[in-house]
């Protein structure tokens, strides 16, 4: 028999794809190895890497280590909760992978499992070496490979990437692991696409071949050939229904079932995230309930969409559907001036007051100022900072850190978010802050309040209205925020109800099943709010509770829309004041009849309907 050449290793597979016993893995050492190592200590003392030593995808995972701030002489671990054993994911592997094992008894590699997280599920080694130096660098069951702990290596790289990665040697980030090469190859879910883990091949960097990432690949794609063996049948005949929709149409295609949602590029195009749970919230409703009409679909974006809905059922019952979306029409913008849903498509509401305040955040997000953001409560500050985040990077870190949660090691989590350098951080209601924590908070963030560095994170916080002096304390903390926007209350912009209303009852899974009276919309318009949209959400969560479909009239509202009150009333007054109200109703508004109703006295009811701003229709 002929060897194989030397620098052209025999494949670890064969002609199908199957893992061959007794062939070596062992190549000859890369001749660049040393250059690779060269150019790695220069690239973690700030210089210069060249392309041409090292690939580019390292050099990409390499500047990702580093802003992760990555320690390269140290392998330091979060040990996570003991992996679960019997997942989708573990229960479509572990036969790939047992079988694989025992062809690679006898050979130097190690075929490992991972979660999407990079959490090692499972770890087989036919060499005893190998396996002690593994534990010895924590690539071991319960341990995370994710990038971010790590750096540069096959399991996070191939996360992070999405992607078949192969690591050799040097290219590690972390010193630790340069002995050793690694190949990874995502796991995806043959339905939804979704990345649900990792197969990686780890062995001695002199053991390594060119073929580690293809052994790795077959392994994986046997992995999902087998999910998909494992899917229901609901799912493949939703899917196969929606790749049918999406060769006989050219616009928008989406695909529901039971845990699957999949759009066509065009859907991604023309939908806002905004636009996609209220619409899906009605379609499903629209499934359910057998309608095969056409339905016209308000959204928040201010968009109009046709949606034609065929079910697809499975086993005699609806088990899914496919849309067929037509963009009726658009949100005209107001001339000269781009329309709020262009600015911050989650901020509902088109008013001129609430378009300044989006403008203000999305200018100051522009530009890395960090902001404060002073209002009532429930006036939309969380929301404004959310939708913010969310318009510039969706894909985005966002970090909410509130005061109500405040103790030990509250302001450490501070301090490591913004070290972290990325994404969005939120710090709700500063101001409720004991005075000792308000303190340890500048110190954290005083050394960065003027940064240049490009890589920091977006810091906001939240106020309630400051009146009065605010303290040296709380002085000094927002001193460490250059801006700060003020957000108004709901009575100031109200006509923005009329958007408010179908975004809340999309959120609550009423979207496009309930509509108000113009009734209802009068008295809404009417009311003052004084716990802003939380309180109007609150509302419209017992309108639902009452009423699942059609149209919201008066008498589903609750007492507390009849009130015009200036503040929040406290449990027992909302109690006397829903009492109130409901006896006020029952009688067409006639106080004489109510008071009497409620053992009240005339002057008491008077005073009582004065003090809450009760309104309601008719009577004296």
């Amino acid at each position: 028999m002929t060897e194989p050449n030397a620098h052209e290793p025999a494949p670890l597979t064969d002609g199908d794809g199957t893992p061959v016993p007794g062939r070596s893995l062992r190549v000859v050492p890369d001749p660049d190895g040393e250059h690779v190592a060269a150019a790695r200590l220069s690239f973690l003392g700030g210089e210069a890497v060249s392309g041409a030593v090292v690939r580019e995808p390292i050099l990409a995972s390499w500047t990702r280590s580093r802003l992760s701030e990555v320690r390269p002489d140290a392998v330091e671990l979060p040990h996570e909760a003991p992996p679960e054993r019997d997942t989708l994911l573990t229960r479509a592997a572990e036969p790939v992978l047992r079988a694989v094992a025992d062809l690679f008894v006898t050979e130097p590699v190690s075929v490992i499992l991972c979660d999407a997280a990079g959490v090692v599920l499972s770890r087989r080694t036919g060499d005893s070496g190998l396996d002690r130096h593994l534990d010895r660098v924590w690539l071991a069951p319960g341990f995370s490979y994710a990038e971010q702990y790590v750096g540069t290596n096959g399991i996070g790289t191939a996360l992070e990437g999405r992607q078949p990665v192969q690591v050799f040697g040097h290219e590690h980030y972390v010193e630790n692991l340069e002995q050793l090469a690694c190949a990874g190859v995502p796991i995806r879910h043959p339905l939804s696409g979704k990345v649900l883990g990792v197969v990686d091949l780890t062995c001695w960097r002199r053991d390594a071949g060119p073929m580690m990432v293809a052994t790795a690949g077959t392994l994986a794609h046997r992995v999902e050939q087998v999910l998909l063996e494992h899917a229901g049948r609901g799912e493949l005949a939703v899917l196969n229904d929606y790749l049918v929709a999406c060769k006989r149409s050219r616009g928008p295609v989406l695909a529901i079932g039971e845990d699957l949602l999949v759009m066509n590029d065009r859907a991604r195009e023309a939908l806002d995230p905004a636009d996609q749970a209220p619409l899906l919230a009605e379609a499903r409703e629209a499934l359910v309930s057998g309608r095969r009409h056409p339905l016209l679909v308000d959204l928040p974006s201010g968009r109009t969409v046709r949606v034609h809905c065929r079910p697809t059922v499975g086993a005699g019952s609806i088990v899914g559907g496919v849309l067929d979306v037509q963009l009726v029409s658009r949100p005209v913008p107001t001339p000269g001036r781009p329309a709020a849903a262009t600015l911050l498509p989650l901020a509902v509401g088109s008013s001129l007051v609430w378009r300044k305040c989006c403008e203000s955040v999305a200018r100051h997000l522009r530009t890395g100022e960090w902001l404060v953001l002073e209002g009532e409560t429930g006036a939309g500050r969380e929301t404004l900072a959310w939708a913010a985040h969310h318009a510039r990077t969706p894909t985005g870190r966002l970090r909410v850190l509130r005061a109500e949660d405040h103790g030990p090691g509250w302001a450490a989590e501070v301090a490591e978010e913004v070290a972290d350098g990325v994404g969005t951080l939120v710090l709700t209601d500063v101001d409720r802050l004991p005075a000792g924590a308000m303190t340890e908070l500048v110190d954290v963030l005083e050394p960065l309040r003027e940064s240049t560095e490009a890589h920091r994170p977006w810091v906001v916080a939240t106020v309630s209205p400051l009146e009065g002096d605010p303290g040296p304390e709380l002085t000094a903390l927002l001193l460490c925020f250059p801006r700060t926007v003020q957000v108004p209350p709901l009575r100031r912009h109200i006509d923005d109800v009329v958007d408010l209303v179908p975004h809340l009852l999309g959120r609550l899974g009423r979207g496009g099943a309930l509509s108000c009276s113009p009734e209802v919309v009068r008295v809404f318009l009417h009311n003052r709010w004084p716990g802003n949209v939380e309180q109007l959400f609150s509302v419209l969560r017992q309108v639902v509770a009452r009423r699942r479909a059609g149209v919201i009239e008066l008498e589903d509202l609750p007492a507390t829309c009849w009130t015009t009150g200036k503040r929040v009333l406290t449990p027992l007054e909302s109690l006397e004041c829903d009492a109130i109200v409901q006896s006020l109703l029952d009688t067409r508004g006639n106080k004489v009849a109510a008071a009497r109703r409620l053992s009240m006295s005339r002057a008491t009811i008077y005073r009582k309907v004065r003090d809450y701003g009760i309104v309601v229709p008719g009577g004296a």
